[in-house]
Order: C-alpha cells, then structure tokens, then sequence
C-alpha cells in the first residue's frame, strides 16, 4: 500500500517538474520566442520532499483548488513564520475574520524560508541561513484550521542572485553591477532566467503544500533618474521596452504556476492604478489585471505624496486614501474584458510620524469593502496586528490548542 502511494506520488512529482526543454507557446495574438538565454534545468524537487529519508515521510497532499471565496489575510516574514509568533498568529485567525497567510518563501534579500532543491539557489547560496528545516508541520497546521497559505517570492530585487549570476544582472556604465539607493544589486528583469528561477521556487513551494503563488517586485527599479541613466541591461532584446519584458516574462510565470494548479497573483504598485504610463518600471494596470488571477495593489497611506488625490495629509487619511486608490483600480478593471480579482495590501505600520493603532487599520479595510470589494491583506514587517481592526470569527471553533512543536522538544 506504501508503494503505491509512493508511486504515485512520485509521478505527480515529475508531471510538475518543468519540461527538458519548453515548448514554443502560442496564443490568438503572439507566437513567443523560446527562452533565450535560459537551457532549462529539472530541478530536484524530491530532494526537497525527503529530508528524513523515504521511512515515516509524511508527503503533502495534491494541490488544491480555488483559494477561499473572500480573502482575509495578514503577512508574515520568514522570521515570524519561524518562530512563536507563528503560532500565536493563527491563535489569531482562530478568533477573527483573517483566513489567510501571505508567507515569505523568498525575500528581498534573496535568501530561502527554507532549504531548496532548486540548482539556482544551491548554486548562489540562497539556502545559507534558512529560518526553518522543514516548513511543513507549519503548513500542516494551517490546513488543519482552514488558513489558507500564501507563499510570497520576490522576483527581480535580488541581490544575492545578483550577486551569483553577474549575467543575470543590471550593469553599470561605469563597470561592474549597478547599485540602488540602499546599496544592493538588481537581477536585470529582461532576463528570461530570473524569471524561470522564481516559477521554479514556485512549482517547490506547491509541492511543500502552499496553495497560493504571489510575486512581488515583478518590475525594474524604481529609483531616481540620474541613477537609473547609469543603468545597463545585457539582456535586453532589440527594441523591447520594459512594460513588454514585464508582460512578456509575467506570462511566462502565469503558464507555468497555473499548470501547477493553484492561483496566480501578483504583487503591484499603489500607483499603477492611478498612471497611464509605467511609472518607468514596467507596469501597467491592464497587463497584469489581464494576467493575474489576483492582483494587490499596495495602496499604503504613507506611500503617497502630500496632496496626492487632492488629499493634504495621506498618511494621516487612511480612509480617504485608500478609497480613493482603489476607485482608479476598480473603473479600470470594469473596463476590461477580464480583469483580475483584486485584492489590495493595507497598512498596519506606523511610519512618518502618523500613528497607526487598530482605528487607522480598520478605516483602510471600510474603505476598501465600502466600495464592494471583499478581499484585503494587512502588512506589518514584525507580524503585529492589532486585534480590535478585526472582526471577530462570526463561526463557532471547537479547536484544539495550537502550541509551537519546539516546546514538546523542550519538556
């Protein structure tokens, strides 16, 4: 009986491993090039599945379906779903409206949650410090309670592959790898390779028992023009612009995270809702609404200008800000043919001298349901989250206590 769920198994393994060599893809539009600088790799997912050997394996289901119909999440780094907090955060969900982790699989640093198969990340040493062994017992312990798990990959703000792969990076006119204002290297974003590298931590982390793919940074750098007139980009095709390197590799990443069966989102900027241009890093609303299953717009307060939307003070108007912010997404959507859900990302962080408490925090999610939109997920980089911004669980929950397995360690 082992044997055949083995089996099977098995082949499920390999049917989601990417193909030797890909296929040239069409569509009712546009024949598309292979990759052109990428010679595909299997990476060894199985690797991943057996750290303790073939013996008491516990093996994660197929993937599942459709995420919940509303989505109510909150973000957590790979620190906080290392550690305790984890724990006292689905204490959390247990009592309140959140059904949903957004959890770091990759992070702007370029360093891994957990170890990888992937040969990208051995080979860079993505795997250098991950902040848990197996990520499993804590997927398991959200599936238990009906939490749905969001695996969050961030794509071109790389610095370690950066670092890695020179040929995978943006360059400078005065030699070596361009820098951005914190110091840090970026992959270059025309290279078909940063792309198939991120689908590929995304196949992984469907196999460890995520049930949601989102990117995040799917975009160049923003920064201002008198760096970014230094940058250099080796892989840039003849005449391609940087909004169809975006639309070009973000369907690259669409094909491959829906053939693994799970939703595909995207992580976006605030103000690509509001811009017809691409803000000079590649995004346009319509592209990625036409693309994504979700699309979140961080339209966090502090991230706009004084007077933006003619509001004096944005930060300190969260309601009036985000209201307004999503108005622009929404007329756009309803204008396409098919657009993407939305469902936008929320500020639970005090920055600039404005206070945020619980009252900040639940204007933003009034704004957002107030204009008939169901979904939201709160950001807070230390993974605090104020109980009175939520709503209490309107279900009934007969739960078992949940308690961090390292305390049975410790007795």
């Amino acid at each position: 009986m082992r044997r055949a769920a083995w089996t099977l198994t098995l082949g499920w393994v390999l049917l989601l491993a990417p193909a030797a060599a890909p296929a040239q893809e069409t569509d009712s539009a546009v024949v598309r090039r292979p990759y052109r600088h990428h010679a595909e790799q299997r990476p060894n997912y199985l690797a991943a599945l057996l750290p303790r050997g073939l013996e008491g394996i516990h093996l994660p289901p197929p993937p599942p379906g459709a995420p919940p119909a509303v989505v109510r999440g909150i973000y957590l780094n790979r620190w906080v779903f290392a550690r305790q907090k984890f724990y006292d955060l689905i204490r959390l969900a247990d009592t309140t409206e959140v059904n949903a982790f957004v959890i770091d699989v990759k992070d702007a640093t370029g360093e891994m949650t957990y170890p990888s198969a992937v040969p990208t990340a051995i080979e860079i040493g993505a795997n250098r410090s991950p902040s848990v062994r197996d990520p499993r017992d804590r997927l398991e312990a959200l599936r238990e309670r009906g939490i749905h798990a969001i695996a969050r990959i961030v794509v071109a703000r790389d610095p370690l592959l950066a670092r890695g792969k020179h040929d995978w990076a943006i360059h400078d006119t005065k030699g070596g790898l361009w820098i951005d204002g914190l110091g840090e290297p970026w992959v270059d974003a025309f290279h078909d390779s940063v792309w198939i590298y991120a689908a590929q931590l995304a196949e992984e982390a469907v196999l460890m028992g995520f049930d949601e793919i989102q990117y995040d940074y799917v975009r160049f750098p923003d920064e201002p023009p008198a760096r970014l007139s230094r940058t250099v980009y080796p892989s840039r095709r003849d005449g391609e612009s940087k909004r169809a390197a975006i639309r070009r590799n973000v369907r690259l990443l669409r094909d491959r995270v829906r053939a693994a069966g799970v939703p595909f989102t995207l992580d976006i900027f605030g103000l690509t809702s509001s811009t017809t241009g691409d803000l000079g890093i590649g995004q346009v609303w319509e592209d990625l609404a036409s693309e994504a299953d979700v699309v979140l717009p961080m339209v966090y307060p502090s991230h706009y200008r004084r007077g933006s939307y003619g509001i004096a003070h944005p930060n300190a108007s969260p309601y009036e800000t985000v209201r307004r912010a999503l108005q622009d997404a929404i007329a756009r959507s309803d204008a396409m043919p098919r657009s993407a859900r939305i469902r936008p990302y929320l500020q639970s962080f005090s920055i600039f001298r404005v206070r945020y408490t619980a009252a900040e925090v639940r204007a933003q999610i009034e704004a957002t349901e107030d204009l008939g939109l169901t979904d939201w997920v709160l950001w807070n980089s230390s993974g605090n989250y104020p109980p009175a911004a939520l709503r209490r669980s309107r279900a009934t929950r007969h739960l078992p206590r949940v308690a961090d397995p390292a305390d049975r360690e410790r007795r």
